[in-house]
């Protein structure tokens, strides 16, 4: 039995201070290299059942970038996590903070919420 395979490939370009000033990644079931200004890689090890993980991102991310790209990973996260687990209560929580997160950084407008919340 033949086991399919996928390789992805990040590449980082450092300054004389080695500092990321350009990644690249690319996978095998993806058409070209694309560049991004951020990636988080994390890994769980099988035999020590601890988390490695790598965060590098460029000179030229602006805060409000690294606010956005914390909001969407927190998102992604709770959705991933909800999935794994069904722990419904636990994801509602992580998803308030995620609300929270997104309106103290401006992602998500405040006057937005206001406008969701329930009429009575």
């Amino acid at each position: 039995m033949s086991k399919n395979k996928s390789k992805i490939i990040l590449e980082v370009e450092l300054n004389d201070e080695k500092i990321p000033v350009d990644i690249k990644w690319n996978a095998s079931t993806k058409d070209g290299q694309e560049s991004c200004k951020a990636f988080m890689l994390s890994i769980f090890e099988r035999k020590s059942k601890e988390t490695l993980k790598i965060d590098l991102w460029t000179k030229d991310m602006q805060v409000m970038e690294m606010d956005r790209f914390f909001f969407q990973t927190f998102k992604s996260m709770t959705e991933t996590y909800y999935k794994a687990t069904q722990n419904q209560d636990m994801a509602r929580d992580m998803h308030h903070f995620v609300e929270y997160f997104g309106e103290k950084t401006g992602i998500i407008p405040t006057e937005d919420k206001a406008d969701q919340a329930p009429k009575a």
